[in-house]
């Protein structure tokens, strides 16, 4: 089946909930496979000394050294997607990535991380740490510059990328969101590559 991954900050116990599954259970209607990954410092995937806000943990993390989070999690999100192939469940040429906020983030990363990841789409998405209050004075931090998708732009050129974005998102950074997208085109267009990127 196509198979849908979909990065949201939604814990075990939330998938009872018809809300929270809301994408999830329409896509399933149509024949969709829908996947839903645990975050890094959300559910299961939470030390219990780590602070409860998602992002202030994740702040946490790359204050405390501990910067592989992202990394981390494409790497379990391929292993899901290995077994869900192998056993005859994923068609492996139609696979797509979906979140919002921070599930845009890791979305984002995923597609950039494995090629599988055919197209990804991206509500109102984090696309640079640095912009958001909870890394304010951690901006030149490495691990958050490395982190900003601006430098996974090339990985995304030749995919098909939705990215929706208010005009004035000063949460999470319109002008960052657009210059993530104008760079993963310029690439996408020098390299001769088809991309649907809006």
């Amino acid at each position: 089946a196509p198979t849908i991954l979909n990065f949201n900050a939604v814990r075990v116990e939330d998938l009872g909930d018809p809300y929270c599954r809301g994408l999830s259970n329409i896509l399933a209607e149509k024949g969709y496979l829908c996947v839903s990954m645990d975050y890094p410092c959300y559910g299961l995937r939470k030390k219990p000394d780590e602070p409860e806000s998602l992002l202030r943990c994740w702040r946490h993390r790359i204050d405390h050294g501990k910067t592989d989070f992202i990394d981390d999690l494409n790497s379990r999100t391929s292993q899901v997607l290995d077994y869900l192939i192998e056993q005859g469940y994923t068609d492996p040429q139609r696979v797509a990535a979906c979140g919002r906020s921070s599930g845009g983030f890791t979305a984002l990363h995923f597609a950039a991380s494995d090629e599988r990841g055919k197209c990804v789409a991206a509500l109102a998405p984090v696309t640079d740490l640095a912009v958001l209050q909870e890394f304010e004075g951690a901006g030149q931090h490495p691990a958050v510059r490395a982190l900003a998708l601006i430098e996974q732009a090339g990985n995304l050129a030749g995919r098909d990328v939705w990215i929706v974005i208010g005009d004035r998102d000063h949460r999470v950074g319109t002008d960052a969101a657009i210059s993530v997208a104008q760079k993963a085109w310029q690439i996408s267009t020098e390299k001769n590559l088809k991309t649907n990127l809006e």
